[in-house]
């Protein structure tokens, strides 16, 4: 699905279904320096299995146009510019990384407009190291290596997955190089630089009701499981489901990331119609 934000082409991938302004919604919010892809098996399955699917590129990342915004908060006022754009009033926001930082605070900005929440691979506050900020800036191809690295938990994913010869750090790899080239106006350097500079987590966690899960990846890196209480006890009400992984979680354990985001969907969608 194209629409047009700001004059500006805005790419969804919608896992081969077209809208249906019946059903539930779920957006999907990608990390730094990646694009709607990252969320292939679970954005279909819901796709599927009676849920409308938003899988967002951000502005300069992949289909959709414009540069790479610089702020989480511009950021979540586009997503929710593209619940507009869709026609959907209300919706679920699964974030990563980055995207949970935008989901978040799309939920703080619009709570009426947040049905639920889920955040993988999230923490507060999203500090990124100065060496790793100036390498993104400098040596963009380094950048892509060390994060690729931190990243998954193993060199060797799980046999088979998702097909044979599949290979699933390389395949973060050349995601990262690809968005590179589509725009080259240091894309990894805005995001990270974005992550780091928000500053309202701790206020739009204490603001958020509605129903909230949190995926994390027992082997992260990235934002390591420790460093994540500050949004766990915030958001009490959260429900925590840890996978073994590192970072790229719905790479390396696809299922169990679909399994818990489905779960929770389904359960907190026939509370809220129960509520009604």
């Amino acid at each position: 699905m194209q629409l047009t934000i700001d004059n500006t082409t805005a790419y969804c991938y919608t896992g081969g279904k077209p809208f249906n302004p019946h059903q539930p919604t779920a957006v999907f919010i990608h990390g730094a320096q990646n694009d709607h892809s990252v969320w292939a098996l679970q954005t279909r399955y819901f796709a599927h299995h009676g849920w409308n699917v938003l899988a967002v590129d951000l502005p300069g990342h992949g289909r959709s146009g414009g540069a790479a915004k610089t702020k989480v908060e511009e950021l979540a006022r586009w997503i929710l510019a593209v619940l507009d754009a869709a026609g959907a009033p209300r919706a679920m926001l699964i974030g990563h990384s980055m995207g949970s930082l935008i989901a978040l605070e799309a939920a703080f900005l619009a709570p009426d407009r947040v049905s639920h929440l889920a955040m993988l691979g999230s923490t507060y506050p999203m500090k990124v190291s100065p060496a790793l900020l100036e390498t993104s800036l400098n040596d963009e191809q380094a950048a892509i290596d060390m994060v690729n690295i931190w990243s998954h938990s193993s060199i060797a994913q799980k046999p088979s997955f998702p097909g044979p010869g599949f290979y699933a750090m390389g395949g973060a790899r050349r995601l990262k190089q690809r968005i590179a080239a589509l725009n080259p106006d240091h894309v990894f350097h805005t995001d990270f630089s974005a992550c780091n500079a928000y500053a309202n987590g701790e206020i739009a966690a204490a603001s958020v009701h509605c129903p909230t899960l949190f995926i994390f990846g027992a082997r992260d890196m990235m934002t390591p499981p420790k460093s994540t209480r500050l949004l766990t006890s915030t958001i009490a009400h959260g429900t925590v489901v840890q996978v073994d992984s590192g970072h790229e979680l719905m790479a390396e354990q696809p299922d169990a990331v679909l399994d818990a985001l489905f779960a929770f969907a389904q359960a907190a969608a026939a509370a809220a119609a129960a509520a009604a």
